[in-house]
């Protein structure tokens, strides 16, 4: 809901999954999900809100398009472990490695 990119404007699984899908046939290799806004300013939320927020978009694209390459926006190992139980492929640290040293 505090992204910088589109505004959370994608909301609901329906307009995620049309605006996925439409990347997908415009070219995109891989989906980028974020929970945690990285926007200068935003708000900090709790690790089980990240997950409460990124999990179920997760599970709803790889349900929707069993071939997706998800990439996920963390600085938290435990969501980064999660989502790549969750079939997610990719993990950026945009914190790059600088506040979990576990990841």
């Amino acid at each position: 809901p505090d992204s910088f990119f589109d505004g959370g404007k994608y909301k609901n699984d329906k307009a995620i999954i049309a605006q996925v899908e439409k990347m997908l046939v415009e070219g995109a290799t891989f989906i980028d999900i974020g929970a945690y806004s990285s926007r200068p300013g935003a708000k900090h939320i709790s690790e089980q809100e990240e997950l409460e927020r990124i999990l179920p978009v997760v599970r709803t694209l790889v349900k929707e398009f069993p071939d997706i390459l998800i990439s996920i926006d963390t600085f938290r190992s435990n969501i980064a472990e999660k989502c790549i139980e969750h079939s997610a492929c990719i993990i950026n640290d945009i914190s790059a490695g600088s506040m979990d040293p576990t990841m």
